[in-house]
């Protein structure tokens, strides 16, 4: 284990992330999935809620960090109107899962179920961006994913208490991260290979 206090470094690593994207995003360079994120932050900043509650301590620093970085790329989403992804119905129905999650968050009076709910609202919310990293990988950016699994890594390292409440976010923190930064990274080098399938 080390320091708890490295959770700050995880979070001002995925901030940086985050508002990298964010000014990508004003300058039209990549085109969030507005709904992702914010959903995104709608969940993650739940899920903070519920740690508190929870008294999870510093590893909800990572969660809260997951809330308030989609929270600016949302808001930065309609300062350029070229930046916008457009929605699709599966990208809705994925919206309303979410929404869904959420709302049995608020009818559970039970901290360690609210995270795992926040944490499937915000994998529902997250599917519309990953459908979108595959087929049009040139409207993302992989370094704001990848600083968000890096801020999970760092999570993990410093827990020291083993409850769903503490691990579940930068465990999925770092899944999605790696996961969403692979993606984009692959098919961005398959998209600009002549020859490769897109």
């Amino acid at each position: 284990m080390i320091d708890p206090r490295f959770v700050f470094l995880g979070a001002a690593l995925s901030m940086v992330g985050t508002l990298s994207y964010a000014l990508l995003t004003v300058r039209g360079e990549v085109k969030p999935n507005r709904l992702s994120w914010f959903l995104w932050a709608a969940a993650s900043l739940t899920g903070f809620g519920a740690q508190l509650d929870e008294g999870v301590g510093l590893p909800a620093v990572l969660t809260f960090s997951m809330g308030a970085g989609p929270a600016v790329v949302f808001l930065a989403s309609f300062a350029n109107r070229s930046s916008y992804w457009r929605l699709s119905f599966a990208d809705l129905l994925c919206g309303a899962a979410s929404v869904a999650a959420l709302a049995i968050w608020l009818a559970w009076d039970d901290p360690q179920t609210a995270v795992i709910f926040a944490v499937l609202g915000d994998l529902a919310a997250a599917i519309p961006t990953f459908r979108k990293a595959w087929s049009a990988p040139g409207t993302e950016n992989p370094l704001v994913f990848g600083l968000v699994a890096v801020n999970g890594i760092i999570t993990l390292l410093t827990i020291t208490v083993w409850e769903p409440a503490v691990w579940a976010f930068p465990v999925y923190a770092t899944t999605l991260g790696a996961g969403l930064c692979l993606i984009i990274a692959v098919r961005q080098r398959l998209v600009r290979s002549p020859g490769k399938a897109t």
